[in-house]
């Protein structure tokens, strides 16, 4: 991901989550030395727009999985499991022992996307999401 793919990022995220990052929080991310942000783009209507992303951290031997997203119009074609298999493959490589999460307790295919790949509910965070509890996910590498 680079801050030229921010716009298209940034509507993503409008469309994914009812409290959405901002510009300046993505902006972070690209800064940040401990995160890693990849944009998957798609070659669309003769040039390539951006359909899916992943920020995460890694910090001595974890990785916490900050955000992804996909655009509506790719969902559902396996995108996001692409991405965090390639993720975790880095995190592997990168000696990561565990992987974390949060989700929303009322994002049903979520859960059961990280459930299908690995991932077990740990414990909730009370109102994480200001109105809502997160479940903490886990898997071990």
């Amino acid at each position: 991901m680079t801050a030229g793919d921010l716009g298209e990022v940034l509507a993503i995220e409008s469309q994914s989550f009812p409290n959405p990052w901002t510009r300046g929080m993505f902006e972070s991310e690209l800064r940040n030395p401990v995160s890693s942000a990849y944009a998957v783009k798609i070659y669309r209507d003769n040039g390539f727009v951006v359909a899916a992303y992943i920020i995460y951290w890694i910090v001595y031997g974890e990785a916490h999985i900050l955000n992804i997203a996909v655009h509506q119009d790719f969902r559902r074609q396996g995108l996001a499991t692409a991405l965090l298999d390639a993720a975790i493959d880095e995190m592997r490589r990168l000696l990561v022992y565990e992987v974390f999460l949060e989700v929303r307790r009322s994002n049903d295919a979520g859960r059961a996307l990280y459930k299908g790949l690995g991932f077990r509910e740990a414990f909730e965070r009370k109102n994480y999401y200001g109105n809502e509890d997160a479940i903490v996910m886990v898997k071990d590498l």
